[in-house]
């Protein structure tokens, strides 16, 4: 574990790395939070570890840090794309990476979500997967609309990429966000049976069979984010990533 981390509990078990976000408040993408994610993520790359991402009860992510759009325009630029790598680095992971929605999942929560191969929610009809964006007069940006594509079918793409269309649990399930419900007393019974299961794939037939599969997906992703750097170091006073 690392209990001097503020932001993200780490935990190892048995070929099992799992990360729980938890910032005391809204489990922002921060600068902080996210190279933390990174440097966690790719410390499990390195051993080959299956990786269960989550959030504290209630709340996997409110999306990016919202203050810094008002701080240091470099900070800006760093976490806009920090955060889109690691839509890439979940993605392209070579060992199986289970999301498990403890709560709410909004915009960047909400794509880091769509990035894992398996995502668990909590049958809790209170909370809300939603890519807010375009209601809060933001225009989304092209490695968002990207993972959105990989992972949602076209007229579950335009409702969340364009209508802003919030989701409760059971929406999120038909709409592709997520791969199974579970009720809030059976959540951690059914994190293990998915870990179980997901335990049982060849190691390196996931990582090849992946790499195909993947492959136009992540060629496509790459692009969106060199896109967006471009127009965030532009838009955001020339800052530079």
């Amino acid at each position: 574990m690392n209990p001097d981390n503020e932001t993200l509990r780490i935990e190892r078990s048995d070929g099992v790395t799992t990360l729980t976000m938890d910032d005391g408040k809204a489990n922002v993408m921060s600068v902080r939070m996210l190279r933390a994610l990174h440097g966690a993520f790719e410390q499990a790359a390195a051993q080959r570890d299956i990786v269960v991402l989550t959030g504290r009860a209630g709340l996997f992510s409110g999306g990016f840090d919202l203050a810094a759009f008002k701080r240091d325009p470099q900070e800006l630029v760093t976490m806009l794309t920090e955060g889109a790598r690691l839509t890439e680095r979940v993605l392209s992971h070579p060992r199986p990476v289970l999301a498990v929605c403890s709560g709410h999942a909004i915009a960047m929560g909400l794509f880091v979500l769509l990035s894992a191969h398996w995502r668990i929610g909590v049958d809790d009809p209170t909370r809300i997967l939603q890519a807010n964006e375009v209601a809060n007069s933001m225009t989304l940006p092209h490695f968002a609309i990207e993972v959105c594509r990989q992972r949602l079918a076209p007229a579950s793409t335009l409702r969340t990429a364009l209508l802003a269309a919030p989701h409760a649990p059971r929406q999120a399930l038909e709409a592709g966000f997520l791969d199974e419900l579970a009720a809030p007393a059976d959540l951690q019974q059914a994190v293990q049976a998915r870990i179980g299961a997901l335990r049982k794939l060849d190691a390196h037939a996931f990582s090849a069979t992946q790499q195909r599969l993947f492959a136009p997906a992540l060629q496509a992703l790459r692009q969106a984010i060199d896109d967006d750097i471009a127009e965030w170091r532009v838009g955001f006073g020339g800052a530079r990533g």
